[in-house]
């Protein structure tokens, strides 16, 4: 499926954080540092590695089999061509006060 270090290399190769991990994945981010932890192929809950799996490939991850095309073999990840950074879901963010807000309250 996928390993730890695969999935530490797809944050690196997309310039991500594991909070940035989780939203894209609408995983949460114990769950993201869980599975970096894991010690080879990632083990837990099915839905969740699909998700993650799923979002890695939409944001322009490849992810390579052991038995995938390569000249050494072995697990491996790529970038696939012509990739943005990955659009992350919408925040919502507090608003801003404007200064008659501010004055009003004083």
């Amino acid at each position: 499926m996928i390993s730890a270090n695969q999935l530490r290399a797809a944050r690196a190769l997309l310039n991500i954080d594991q909070r940035q991990t989780a939203e894209l994945a609408d995983l949460s981010v114990p769950t993201i540092q869980r599975m970096e932890a894991s010690d080879g192929v990632i083990r837990g809950n099915v839905d969740s590695l699909m998700k993650l799996v799923s979002a890695l490939e939409n944001a322009g991850i490849e992810l390579i089999n052991p038995d995938g095309q390569s000249l050494a073999g072995g697990r491996g990840v790529r970038l696939k061509e012509h990739v943005t950074k990955p659009k992350m879901k919408n925040i919502k963010q507090t608003k801003p006060s404007s200064s008659r807000t501010l004055e009003r309250a004083r």
